[in-house]
């Protein structure tokens, strides 16, 4: 009998083995199916936040080892609209936010801290007050599946899949339509899906459901009630602290980011604001003229063809003067993006070279790190139609019309011309001019 009550005990201590179990710590730790076990027959990517992807279900499962560690999330439209009057452009830039994951009991929560208001103070008890004293931001909640000591594994698929970049309102306040989200026309776009050392990079194709689309919507997709996006999100690390910010004057003519810190002192406006700008060192310091210990360096869109390839690179490239008149050498390039390079990579400053289906704006903006305004990606969307624009202005003016007459080439030219000043406007604004072509006053 004894032997019996033993073996019902073996089968019982054995039984309970597989299942969680809660430490003198208080942490608990799955002894079953663990992170490996979860993941078997899905594809690895190892990179900044580790993920799985898992042919079978169209699903990504995260990684999460860096909780209360902040990062900046980026999301993107990396195939677009083509059309001006919405607004959906080609590799258009959206929010970019520092977030950290939180811990929550079984829930894991993505959280946007407040950056506006801050205590940038040594003292705990102030940072704490501040904070706590305006709202933060919660992105998501995951479903916590499995963890693994000091790392959990979450399902990251319907954030991913949702409309972060706000597709459907976009096109409800140009007048096109109310769209949905359809999940079941959307999935993962894994070609332009990666992970790096410093950055996870995923990107998703997404199908909105529509009726009663506008007149614009009508004009540039092939099915108006139904428009297939694609949206790219990017986890980056921040940057180190070694960057030093640099007080914004008015005079300058530089964008800014502006935030409240309640710890200055009282004979002190709590108002403080920093130009944004690019991380820029010299080699030698002491030295008048010094090469940068990493240079600035702008690529090009590779389907941007010639002539206007090469007017793009010139008028980009006239921004080299301006930093060896400031002592830098070679410190400003530009050069053709690498091939099978993504553009939304946050590691590539970007000309992107965008199709619409009529003349629109041209856009110089950045990535920034809204703590302290550096610059971490110069991203240019240069407008394809203005060069054709200039071309026509060009030929009413001259009225070339002449049977047997040759059409002047002055007429490209002056197109070419008017690209390569565009091309040097809007790369200034993404390094932080706010007037990049406008004199300034002496400060």
């Amino acid at each position: 009998m004894n032997k019996l009550y033993l073996c019902i005990a073996m089968l019982f201590i054995g039984c309970t083995a597989t299942s969680n179990s809660t430490t003198s710590s208080g942490k608990i730790t799955s002894y079953g199916s663990g992170i490996a076990g979860k993941t078997a027959g899905m594809q690895k990517y190892e990179g900044y936040f580790e993920y799985y992807y898992d042919f079978k279900t169209d699903k990504i499962l995260l990684v999460v080892d860096k909780f209360d560690q902040e990062f900046l999330y980026v999301n993107s439209l990396s195939a677009g609209v083509g059309s001006n009057d919405i607004g959906l452009d080609r590799n258009q830039l959206g929010h970019s936010r520092v977030v950290k994951f939180e811990r929550r009991g079984p829930k894991i929560l993505l959280v946007e801290p407040n950056y506006t208001y801050r205590a940038v103070s040594d003292n705990v008890n102030e940072q704490k007050a501040v904070e706590d004293a305006f709202a933060k931001s919660v992105l998501w909640g995951f479903k916590l599946i499995t963890e693994e000591e000091d790392k959990v594994l979450i399902d990251a698929s319907d954030f991913f899949l949702s409309d972060a970049h706000d597709v459907s309102g976009t096109l409800k306040n140009a007048g096109q339509g109310s769209y949905t989200l359809d999940k079941s026309r959307s999935a993962f776009y894994l070609s332009r899906t990666k992970n790096f050392p410093k950055n996870s990079e995923f990107e998703v194709t997404l199908t909105f459901t529509g009726t009663s689309p506008g007149n614009y919507i009508k004009s540039v997709v092939p099915t108006p009630s139904s428009v297939t996006v694609r949206q790219h999100h990017s986890f980056i690390e921040l940057p180190d602290n070694k960057y030093k910010p640099r007080v914004f004057d008015p005079r300058a003519g530089f964008f800014d980011i502006t935030y409240y810190d309640y710890a200055v002192p009282i004979s002190e406006n709590i108002e403080r604001r920093f130009i944004t700008r690019h991380r820029l060192e010299k080699k030698n310091p002491e030295a008048e003229i010094s090469e940068a210990i990493d240079p600035i360096i702008y690529y090009l869109d590779r389907g941007t063809p010639e002539p206007i390839r090469s007017a793009l690179l010139d008028g980009a490239r006239w921004w080299n003067q301006a930093f060896e008149a400031t002592g830098y050498k070679d410190a400003f390039k530009v050069e053709m993006l690498p091939e099978g390079a993504d553009p939304m990579d946050v590691r590539y400053n970007v000309i992107n070279w965008v199709h619409r289906s009529t003349r629109g704006w041209s856009y110089g903006s950045s990535v920034t790190d809204p703590r302290t305004g550096e610059i971490i990606k110069g991203h240019v969307l240069l407008g394809s139609l203005r060069v054709r624009q200039d071309f026509l202005i060009a030929e009413g003016l001259l009225a070339p019309y002449a049977e047997g007459v040759k059409v002047p080439e002055a007429m490209e030219k002056m197109a070419l011309a008017r690209l390569r000043q565009l091309a040097a406007h809007e790369v200034g604004h993404t390094l932080g001019w706010h007037i990049a072509m406008h004199p300034v006053a002496r400060t």
